[in-house]
Formats: structure tokens, C-alpha cells, sequence
């Protein structure tokens, strides 16, 4: 499903891009074919410098020959001049072909432009693509290294001394669980990969938990309050480590976003684990009142 609903708004963006296009061939946006009547003047001390004047904005040009010149553009440049030359590989300069001169006006011929929201759109796709295979092969270090980890501390019962540690805080946010129930172990090692920044190793350790903590949901039809905790924990979990995402786009520079991370995800999950406890205790209330 998710697959379709990417592919159609894939085809919408093509379909408005060649819409876009249309309307600027039929109105001639980026005027071609059409001579540029351009006003200039001489820089000083320099016989191949000219200033222009493109819609009352000032460009600087270079003449390289009789029928050459290469207009260097800004960001005050005219925008049509910036699409045009970035169509052409350079969005710092232009190259025009000189039609005639004389003492006061340049006549110019530009580069033709067609179908650029198009082009635009297929060089996107063409971008992401790369960027998502040099994103993928940058986080198979990452990912390979923590998961790698994750498997000795699991394996050398580093994981359950720290289900000890934890467990007077677990017994409280799960009151109803059973204190020697395996779901515990789950929480716990999804509770260490969310905070080592691990969101793709946590996912299968918090399903596997969520099974567990079922199995021991009375009313199957509605969840628990012990399932809505860790939901709750596991989408606003306090991160001591970056993600691994952020590290793979970022590279050192995320060493500047260690403690922002730190402090807002604290703030969301004490948030989320206040109004956990807080419906908790509306929904015994609820069912104390029912059953009197």
C-alpha cells in the first residue's frame, strides 16, 4: 500500500512539473529565441568588463570574443538568468552569444530553456536514489558495530544484571506485570537500544515485547495499560547517543547536538510517562466505578 501511495505522488509531482512546463513554453518564461536588448557600460580599467543591466539589476560580464560573453550571476540575479544557467551546469555564469553592439547596447542571444521543472524533478529523483544507497552503506557500520554489541551483552547476561538495576523502576511503570515475567528482558533490551540511538534494532525487540505483553492482556480487544507504557516509552525514549541515522548524515558534527538530544528527549519521556500513569489511573477509576 505504502508502495502505491509513494508511486502516486510521484506521478502527481510529474504530472504538475509538466503542467509548470506548458505554461512556460506557451508564455515564453525564459524568453527563447528572443534577442535581449541589454543597456551596458564600460568598467574602468578593464576593456573586456562590462556592467550590465538586466531588469534594473546590475550584472557584471566578461567578453571572451567577438560573438562570447560570459555574464556572471548572484543572488539578485534575475531568475530566469539563474535557471538558465544552471540548466547549463553553471549557476554562476551564463554564457551569451553577442548579435550586435554598439557605444551604448548589447544585443544578446541566450541559451534556450525547455521543460525545466521537469528535468528538475527527474534530477531529484536521480539525487535521492544516490544519496539513499551512500545513506544505506554508511549505516551498515553503525548498525553492524551496536547490534554487535547488543548480541554479547545479551549473551554474556550483561542484559540481565541490567534488568536487576533497572528493575525497581520497571516494577513501577509496569505494576501488573509478573516480577519474574521474560517480557522484562524485551523491555529492557528495547529500553537499551532506543537510548544507544539503535531506532532499526529496537523495532524488533519492542514487536517482541508488545507479543509478550498480550499474552498477558485480559481483554484482547483493548490495550492494556502496561502496553500503552511502553508504547509510550519507546516513542519518546531518552537517547544518551545520537541516532545512527543522524550519525551516518552528519558525520562529527553531531558531537554539537549531544546534550539538545539529551534534554529534549528527557523532557518527552517524562512527558509521555506522566500521562501514561495519569490515563492509567482514569481507566481504575472507570472500572472501579463499573464494577460497583
Amino acid at each position: 500500500m505504502l508502495n502505491k501511495i509513494w508511486a502516486g505522488l510521484i506521478i502527481i509531482g510529474l504530472l504538475f512539473a509538466v503542467g509548470q512546463d506548458i505554461q512556460d513554453e506557451i508564455s515564453n518564461t525564459y524568453k527563447n529565441g528572443v534577442i535581449h536588448q541589454i543597456p551596458y557600460s564600460n568598467i574602468e580599467n578593464s576593456s573586456n568588463q562590462l556592467s550590465l543591466t538586466f531588469n534594473n539589476a546590475t550584472l557584471i560580464a566578461t567578453i571572451k570574443s567577438d560573438q562570447k560573453i560570459h555574464i556572471h550571476l548572484d543572488t539578485d540575479s534575475p531568475a530566469y538568468l539563474q535557471n538558465i544557467a544552471d540548466a547549463n551546469g553553471n549557476k554562476n555564469r551564463l554564457i551569451g552569444h553577442i548579435n550586435s553592439k554598439n557605444n551604448t547596447q548589447l544585443n544578446l542571444l541566450l541559451p534556450e530553456l525547455h521543460w525545466n521543472k521537469l528535468r528538475k524533478v527527474t534530477q531529484a529523483a536521480f539525487d535521492m536514489a544516490k544519496f539513499a544507497v551512500k545513506l544505506a552503506i554508511g549505516l551498515i557500520g553503525i548498525m553492524a558495530l551496536w547490534l554487535g554489541l547488543m548480541q554479547i551483552a545479551e549473551k554474556s547476561g550483561l542484559i540481565k544484571h541490567v534488568v536487576k538495576i533497572v528493575q525497581p523502576l520497571l516494577f513501577w511503570l509496569f505494576p501488573k506485570i509478573p516480577k519474574d515475567h521474560p517480557v522484562f528482558g524485551s523491555i529492557s533490551m528495547n529500553m537499551a537500544a532506543n537510548i544507544l540511538g539503535l531506532g532499526n534494532a529496537a523495532t524488533p525487540l519492542g514487536i517482541k515485547a508488545m507479543q509478550q505483553l498480550q499474552s498477558l492482556n485480559t481483554n484482547k480487544d483493548k490495550a492494556s495499560d502496561e502496553m500503552c507504557m511502553f508504547l509510550a516509552l519507546n516513542t519518546s525514549s531518552v537517547q544518551l547517543l545520537p541516532p545512527v541515522t543522524l550519525i551516518a548524515l552528519m558525520g562529527t558534527q553531531v558531537s554539537e547536538l549531544i546534550v539538545p538530544i539529551i534534554l529534549a528527549t528527557s523532557c518527552s519521556t517524562i512527558t509521555a510517562i506522566l500521562v501514561a500513569k495519569l490515563y492509567s489511573r482514569h481507566n481504575a477509576r472507570q472500572d472501579k466505578t463499573c464494577s460497583n
